[in-house]
């Protein structure tokens, strides 16, 4: 289902709350022997919404009238809101172990017999706070692979294949005219 909340929208002021710069988290993976990411499942409905904020965000169907009880998605804050909350309970692992934009989290371990230790440390934290991972989008103790859009390893950034396919596929110029 999806809730149009234009009006709810207007009416709630903007949280300028920062979110992180994905280079600076992208190339905080640099030197890392093992990585794992990870993607929370349906991050927003993870979060409850106070019971008397629920009533703003009701809704009309042919079923009858009903109400989110945990945040849904379109709402004007809910990135935001939801990085305030993985900010707030990673913050002891913020840059040391972990990274977390909005529902991607990293893990990384600058050598690869800690990695175990970290990702304990992150399940831990994921369990105590209840929160649920979305295994098909995960990867568990790799060298490198995708996060943020970008192709990460213990050397740094590498080309994305997905996104340097149309340069590789292009046919080699045959005169200067093509050049």
């Amino acid at each position: 289902m999806c809730t149009y909340f234009r009006d709810l929208n207007k009416a709630c002021p903007k949280d300028f709350y920062p979110l992180p710069r994905i280079d600076q988290l992208v190339d905080s993976t640099s030197g890392c022997e093992l990585l794992s990411m990870m993607d929370a499942s349906q991050g927003y409905h993870q979060i409850m919404l106070a019971p008397e904020d629920r009533k703003k965000v009701s809704f009309i169907t042919s079923a009858g009238t009903f109400c989110y009880v945990a945040m849904p998605f379109g709402l004007k804050n809910a990135g935001v809101t939801y990085q305030r909350l993985v900010d707030k309970i990673f913050h002891p692992q913020i840059r040391r172990n972990v990274e977390v934009y909005v529902d991607d989290m990293l893990v990384k371990s600058k050598e690869a017999r800690n990695h175990v230790v970290d990702l304990e440390e992150t399940f831990s934290v994921l369990r105590k706070y209840r929160l649920k991972l979305n295994p098909a989008k995960c990867a568990f103790g790799v060298r490198g692979g995708r996060f943020l859009g970008f192709m990460v390893t213990q050397r740094g950034i590498e080309a994305n294949p997905l996104k340097i396919k149309a340069i590789l596929d292009m046919k080699a110029p045959t005169n200067v005219n093509e050049v």
